[in-house]
Parts: C-alpha cells; sequence; structure tokens
C-alpha cells in the first residue's frame, strides 16, 4: 500500500509524515529532500526548518538547530548564539 494510491496511510500514528512525496510518507516542514515542497532538497549544510532551507552555522532563527532563535543583537557563528 502506498500512500500516492492511499495518501491517509501517511496520517497514521507511526508515519514518518502527513505528506506523501515520491510514493513515500514525508514532513514537507522537516525533511532536507523534500523541504516545503516534494523533491525540493536543501543543499549540503543546510537543513529543513518549517518548511524552509536554513544554513543552522549562521541563521539567527534557526542557530544549531529549527527555532533556536539569537536572542536580540547577538549572531549566529558556527550554530552558536554569542560565539566568542
Amino acid at each position: 500500500m502506498t500512500c500516492d494510491k492511499y495518501p491517509r496511510v501517511c496520517r497514521a500514528a507511526s508515519s514518518p509524515g502527513p505528506d506523501c512525496c515520491n510514493k513515500q510518507c514525508v514532513d514537507v516542514a522537516t525533511d532536507r529532500l523534500n523541504c516545503g515542497a516534494c523533491r525540493k532538497r536543501c543543499k549540503y549544510g543546510e537543513m529543513c526548518c518549517q518548511g524552509k532551507c536554513v544554513n543552522p552555522s549562521v541563521d539567527e532563527k534557526h542557530c544549531g538547530r529549527c527555532g533556536n532563535k539569537c536572542s536580540k543583537g547577538s549572531s549566529c557563528v558556527h550554530g552558536l548564539c554569542n560565539y566568542a
């Protein structure tokens, strides 16, 4: 049973995500290979946060991990807020 024919299988509790891309259940909000939409791949070193490819080494809204926002006036360097 594949999700292209039965999309409801992606909503099962054991599913990796609610979205069907290329006959696989994924979460387009976090999947690097299907970020925001099917087959939209993040570049090397990027991760998928809220459906957008970001670089966690320098992104001040996703510093080191998704949702880790640096405080006002601080910057994200090497995935750390206020590095050195």
